[in-house]
């Protein structure tokens, strides 16, 4: 068995610069001035609205920390942020000295302000790293007594920019302020009560601010989220997600609610809930949402429900597949309770890009937490690259948000925004729906403003190729994983440059199961792609297209069919393209969506119509497609994932 981390002499690797971790003491910082110039630059963002003649606009930011303009550190990351009692906000961040890596020496850093994130005082070293890594922020405010308390993560830090080893020295600390962050007590050690010893390689605080309950018999309590692993010597065998709380103000803590996931021998695993955010419900249920990451499960988001104050979750964690995030950090945050104004608002913050770490957004909820905004209603911050946020509520209506953005990548720095719910806007009305006659299935919604047209059976879509799509709501029945499978559609385009998603399903990237079907008339072809997961995480896809791109205006009937080990491309039933199978599922781990007209991350769209969508969980036989080809013909309704037959839009009311 793998040693204690507990036991484990913090000593230098060879591979570690000679140096003396200096023992932390209660660190005297120097207060905010009042009025503090503000020297932050402001960066570029989404439009603002002015407000009125002399109030404050209801969007600004500017850069809160970059290595120019704070001297000593290579990079900043990993940003968390929380109100005072008093109404000062402190915003916390790793303050790596000599690399962007995640293991290096560490410091934990903070900035403060006085006036609702106007101006900002100068940096403070809270927490020195003193060669190793200390980090992972997560704040908690205690509004009893003004105290702020910070959890903080440990290890051995190293030279280079390589990750911790496996299985790594990692252990919880907290320290507190009672001047609302101008000066810290010492850190201490928490893993006598927050680190059993089976949790021996893998731990993280946070990094997010946590929560105090307001409500029930737990009002009071503090809380904040931790994920770690276990290792057996040889290789990690599971993953915990859990809550830590204190009934006490943060002198005792202890470990809550725990859900487990084992990892099977050949690395696999179902899920791995981590990096986790919180709220406290209307009802005072806690709502915990997570990153997931690499699990076979659907989706980059999980959550799990507490209904005990944070001592047990309700049920395991379930993945969110149609919250489209990449694997990222996030953040949770109520901007209002339901009341006599209509229902409760909640925010969700995260890069909205399914693939990559870009397009910061604020989504929100109007049910607490049980559904979430898409992407095409949330509120777009940034279309710059953009990793980690936090939030924290600055006064009724106004949020803070601190997070990770970048020209060029999105470590380049940490930028804070302030916007109020004006800026956010209301709730959008219900979007119109066309039909879905596959069994239980919902009606797909339509995007942007898609129009009906004439259709090769009936009526059909038209799509102008800037920001109509149609997207089907997710339910189990729609991946298709390993199984053979069959696409048909009716197609029209005359476009005679860039490409025209026919249909997409999954997600996107060379790291993520996917298919999709498209024109593109530069190459002369109409391609289809499929990519697969085999195993822990073996990629593998296969491609098929046509010899020409069929952009002649008339309509045209495509079967994309998985069957015998081979993926097949036939268009109005000539001589199919083939390309043997990537063996493996099509559904795994991404964020999932069925979407017409678009690519799921909505960065190319089609310009022509389509008509009579078919997706079946099997392959149909050549004497089904000629039918549905000749005669629009039904065929068995129960291998039916989706059936779009595109003819009507109607109100969802």
């Amino acid at each position: 068995m793998a040693s204690d981390p507990r036991n484990r002499p913090r000593t230098r690797r060879r591979w570690r610069r000679a140096s003396v971790l200096l023992a932390v003491a209660a660190l005297a910082l120097t207060p905010l001035p009042a009025g503090a110039a503000d020297t932050d630059d402001t960066v570029s963002a989404a439009p603002a609205d002015s407000g009125s003649p002399g109030s404050a606009p209801d969007f600004d930011q500017r850069i809160l920390f970059k290595s120019g303009q704070d001297a000593g550190y290579f990079c900043f990351r990993i940003p968390a942020i929380v109100t005072s009692k008093d109404g000062t906000l402190l915003a916390f961040a790793e303050g790596r000295k000599d690399n962007c890596g995640d293991a290096g020496d560490i410091d934990l850093v903070l900035k403060r302000s006085t006036d609702g994130g106007r101006t900002w005082g100068p940096l403070q070293v809270i927490n020195e790293g003193g060669g190793d890594t200390h980090g992972n922020p997560a704040p908690v405010v205690d509004t009893r007594t003004g105290r702020i308390l910070l959890a903080s993560t440990y290890n051995t830090g190293r030279d280079d920019s390589q990750s911790c080893e496996v299985p790594c020295d990692r252990t919880p600390h907290l320290q507190y302020s009672d001047d609302d962050g101008a000066t810290w007590s010492a850190p201490r050690d928490l893993s006598s009560t927050l680190l059993p010893p089976t949790w021996n390689s893998w731990y993280a605080t946070g990094p997010v601010h946590g929560i105090q309950l307001r409500h029930g018999r737990h009002r009071g309590r503090l809380l904040f989220t931790v994920n770690t692993e276990s290792h057996d010597g040889t290789r990690i065998t599971a993953n915990h997600a859990a809550l830590a709380y204190s009934d006490d103000g943060g002198r005792r803590w202890r470990i809550g609610a725990v859900d487990s996931y084992p990892t099977a021998q050949d690395g696999t695993f179902r899920q791995k809930p981590s990096e986790m955010t919180l709220v406290e419900r209307a009802d005072g249920s806690v709502y915990v949402n997570g990153r997931e990451q690499d699990g076979t499960d659907l989706g980059h988001r999980d959550y799990a429900v507490s209904r005990d104050g944070g001592e047990s979750f309700a049920a395991p964690f379930r993945t969110i597949p149609g919250l489209s995030t990449p694997m990222v950090q996030g953040s949770v945050l109520r901007l209002r309770a339901p009341g006599r104004d209509g229902p409760g608002r909640l925010l969700f913050s995260a890069p909205a890009d399914p693939d990559r770490r870009r397009t910061m957004m604020i989504r929100s909820s109007w049910d607490e937490a049980r559904g979430w905004e898409g992407t095409d209603r949330g509120k777009v911050v940034t279309t710059d690259w953009s990793g980690y946020s936090d939030m924290a509520l600055i006064a009724p209506g106004t949020v803070g948000l601190m997070y990770e953005g970048g020209a060029v990548d999105a470590r380049d720095e940490i930028r804070f925004a302030r916007f109020t719910e004006d800026w956010l806007g209301p709730r959008a009305a219900p979007s119109p729906v066309t039909d879905d006659r596959a069994p239980r299935a919902r009606p797909a919604t339509v995007l942007g403003g898609a129009t009906g047209t004439g259709g090769r059976f009936g009526g059909a879509l038209a799509f102008d190729g800037t920001d109509d799509a149609v997207r089907l709501p997710y339910r189990p029945s729609l991946p298709l994983g390993t199984r053979d499978f069959t696409v048909s559609l009716w197609f029209r385009y005359s476009a005679a440059s860039g490409q025209h998603p026919f249909l997409w399903m999954g997600g996107i990237g060379g790291k993520q199961a996917q298919v999709w079907v498209r024109g593109e008339p530069s190459s002369n072809r109409v391609r289809a792609l499929m990519t697969t997961v085999n195993g822990p995480a073996t990629y593998t896809s296969a491609s098929v297209a046509t010899t020409t791109a069929h952009n002649d205006g008339a309509w045209h009937h495509l079967a994309l069919t998985r069957a015998d080990g081979h993926l097949t491309l036939t268009v109005d039933g000539a001589d199919p393209a083939s390309a043997p199978d990537a063996p493996g599922t099509v559904s795994r781990s991404s964020p999932f969506a069925l979407h017409l007209g678009e690519a799921v991350d909505g960065r190319s769209r089609m310009t022509g119509a389509l008509d009579e969508v078919r997706v079946y969980a099997r392959a149909l036989t050549d004497t089904e497609l000629r039918r549905i080809r000749e005669f629009n013909a039904p065929v068995d309704g129960k291998s039916a994932t989706a059936h779009l037959p595109l003819d009507h839009i109607r109100s969802s009311r």
